[in-house]
């Protein structure tokens, strides 16, 4: 993204919706062998915090590119946990890790074909990999935000195919057996989100998805642009109560 448009604040909105899909992935990590860990886009730091104690690790390191993110995140630092500014795309570690873990992080990043191999490679003999990535792009709630936002800003808008990188379920566990994860766990699972209003899904677009949008709009275009993205989605799932179905990806591997 061009600049930082994370809002930690607007995020945690449905705090407990989106920790949900960590501890299912954190559930996949066999807990033995665990020393080190490195959670590759580790937001606010409070989760980096419970896996560290989840697993009794000796060294756990949280790794994002959010300024406002990370400023949350101090409060969770000590113990064995630390946070560092880095992009994954360009984090190159010293040493490898037992645990390499990234929960709603690398949608961001293009080319998962490259990328997910590049990642594996951080991983040490014998160690873990967990990934979760949302694949809810065919969802009204991106579609439409897509479709507007070519509409309203012909050619400004640039990376706008965030997710899209997002692959089949099968072809990660694919990925992960030619890389020497023979020992792998794949899954599609769906996460059902009861919302008082359809308007509530924008709220959640707003803490996510919505910040691509924002970091490249000036402020008053933003706000025109989630004016009619909340017309038009509103007009599509309705008003009234709304179960929001997010499809999301787990994937777990254990390197041979």
């Amino acid at each position: 993204m061009s600049q930082d448009s994370w809002n930690p604040g607007q995020y945690e909105k449905f705090k407990n919706e989106r920790s949900r899909p960590f501890h299912d992935l954190a559930a996949l990590v066999d807990p033995k062998g665990v020393r080190t860990i490195v959670d590759l886009g580790c937001g606010t730091g409070e989760l980096t915090k419970l896996l560290h104690a989840k697993l009794k690790a000796q060294r756990t390191l949280g790794t994002d590119s959010s300024a406002q993110m990370l400023d949350k995140a101090k409060a969770f630092a000590g113990e064995g946990v630390e946070f560092v500014m880095s992009p994954i795309e360009s984090f190159e570690p010293y040493l490898p890790f037992d645990l390499v873990f990234t929960n709603a992080a690398l949608q961001w990043l293009p080319n998962h074909r490259e990328l997910i191999p590049r990642v594996l490679k951080w991983v040490a003999p014998r160690g873990q990999i967990a990934i979760q990535v949302p694949a809810n792009f065919d969802h009204p709630s991106h579609t439409i935000a897509h479709a507007l936002g070519q509409e309203m800003f012909p050619g400004k808008l640039s990376g706008m195919a965030k997710g899209r990188s997002v692959l089949d379920v099968a072809e990660y566990a694919a990925i992960l057996f030619r890389a020497g994860f023979e020992e792998n766990r794949c899954r599609l699972e769906v996460y059902l989100h009861p919302m008082a209003s359809g308007r509530d899904v924008v709220e959640w677009t707003k803490g996510t998805m919505l910040t691509a949008f924002q970091s490249q709009l000036s402020p008053d275009e933003f706000e025109g642009f989630v004016a009619e993205y909340a017309k038009r989605l509103v007009a599509e799932i309705g008003e009234g109560p709304y179960l929001y179905a997010f499809k999301r990806i787990l994937v777990w591997g254990r390197r041979s």
